[in-house]
């Protein structure tokens, strides 16, 4: 009778732990009835034999009764904490019982039962075996309390990105033993829990996961700090990782021997990129400098000597001119009038992937491509309409008439290209108006043709009438 009810329980418990690993949808939980699956199976069978023959069922006083007995509540206790504390239908650990807290909870539930299954026996023998234990394992044991300690305070989660002392990496995975962080080199770095709940943690995705990466830049002396600043501005716009929010900040930090040091603190969502971030901005810094002529000065530390090569201003004009003279829209100008354009004009440098103009933006003046390749680009398309090559020109609508900018232009690769101002057409049209207004006719035609592109793209073009063009033109340069 006795083996027939112990036949009874062990196959129903067996049953149910079949039933939960079967509808669950959790694969921890699944792994984890594994055992209790295993022991079930094992009791349920013992008790088949016994009941079958009677004669080998174990008595009551003996240790493989209590062993029996300590197996079977072993399975029952781990199907009852894994079932009871992780969600069935969700294939996820809550956070505050990951893996090692229910583990620790069945073995401690475990022990707890194992003192009154055995008694004075359990207890004596347990004594002995845990001073020995605690002498041949007390690593072990310290890392596993430290884990324990880690998953419950919750300094980190998998997936953050932190720091543990000198080591920066992902937490790929926290054990019994040890924390792995995975490296920004692909390596994994596996730290003993001990040695983490030992080390300051600093956490770089909590408690927000947008992180602030601050990047110094020195600059002469010459440059106002409100221009400099605002330049900086204008480099971060040209940032992709850069978030727009948080808003970046710029502070002057320090009048340092040979510069005015600036402190550049701009936000990222992941710290992972942080070193592709701090490149972005120190290139476009580099680039926006270079453009408004911000010179970052040259350490002064040592005495030494810089030569600088003359500047034959008679040249670049020279090659502005030759420059101007392939530009089709200026083609009716006379050499005197190119002259005057060359000596007026300045030429900026951009990185690939900057935008020269925007679409909708205001702007006075005209670019005519003096290296490298520029996209033409509509808002709302991916695709580019049109690539200028070197040679060629944009924003002549802009220069003519003070409209804002019909399309966005962004460099491919490194661009250099000439700037045209409004004003040196307004000194040509005092000069001689009649030679602007045949820039004017031959600009109406290119928009023209640019009209029937956008038209083709999407689906509507509305046309403005050349006279229209003409007297705006006219109003705007004072012809």
């Amino acid at each position: 009778m006795h083996s027939i009810s112990h036949l009874i329980s062990g196959t129903a418990a067996l049953v149910a732990a079949v039933a939960i690993w079967g509808v669950t949808l959790n694969r921890v939980v699944r792994r984890k009835l594994r055992l209790s699956i295993f022991l079930f199976g094992l009791y349920a069978a013992a008790h088949v034999l016994f009941v079958l023959r009677p004669d080998l069922a174990p008595a009551p006083d003996t240790d493989l009764y209590s062993f029996e007995r300590l197996a079977f509540a072993a399975a029952l206790i781990n199907l009852l904490v894994v079932s009871l504390i992780n969600p069935l239908r969700t294939d996820r650990v809550p956070d505050r019982f990951p893996s090692i807290v229910q583990d620790a909870l069945v073995i401690g539930l475990l022990m707890l039962i194992a003192t009154f299954a055995f008694g004075e026996r359990f207890l004596a023998t347990s004594a002995v075996s845990a001073v020995v234990l605690g002498f041949a394992l007390q690593d072990t044991f310290g890392n596993a309390i430290a884990g324990l300690a880690i998953q419950s305070e919750k300094p980190f989660n998998i997936g953050h990105w932190v720091r543990v002392g000198e080591f920066e990496g992902r937490v790929a995975e926290v054990s019994w033993r040890a924390t792995r962080l995975r490296t920004k080199t692909g390596n994994f770095i596996v730290l003993p829990n001990n040695i983490v709940g030992k080390e300051p943690i600093t956490n770089y995705s909590e408690p927000v996961a947008p992180t602030r990466i601050t990047v110094q830049v020195g600059v002469t002396y010459d440059a106002p700090p409100n221009r400099v600043k605002a330049v900086i501005r204008e480099a971060l716009g040209n940032c992709s990782l850069v978030l727009a929010a948080p808003a970046p900040a710029i502070v002057l930090i320090k009048f340092d021997a040979s510069s005015v040091n600036y402190d550049v603190k701009f936000w990222i969502d992941d710290f992972e990129n942080d070193d592709t971030a701090r490149d972005q901005v120190h290139s476009a810094i580099y680039y926006a400098f270079r453009r408004h002529n911000i010179e970052i000065p040259y350490p002064m530390q040592v005495e030494m000597s810089r030569e600088v090569p003359a500047t034959d201003h008679e040249a670049q004009i020279a090659e502005r001119e030759r420059l101007i003279s392939g530009v089709d829209l200026l083609s009716s100008l006379s050499a005197e009038h190119r002259t005057l354009i060359a000596a007026s004009t300045t030429t900026m440098a951009f990185a690939d992937g900057e935008a020269i103009v925007r679409q909708g933006t205001p702007g006075e003046s005209m670019f005519v491509v003096c290296s490298g390749q520029a996209a033409v680009m509509l808002e709302g398309q991916r695709t580019p309409i049109a690539t200028i090559e070197q040679g060629g020109y944009f924003g002549e609508m802009s220069l003519l008439t003070g409209d804002p900018r019909t399309a966005t232009v962004v460099a491919k690769g490194d661009v250099v290209v000439l700037e045209i101002g409004a004003d040196v057409f307004r000194q040509l049209a005092d000069l001689n108006p009649r030679a602007v207004e045949q820039v004017g006719v031959a600009a109406a035609a290119r928009r023209a043709d640019l009209e029937g592109v956008r038209a083709s793209i999407q689906a509507a073009a509305v046309l403005e009438a050349p006279t229209s063009f003409m007297s705006r033109m006219r109003k705007f340069l004072n012809i």
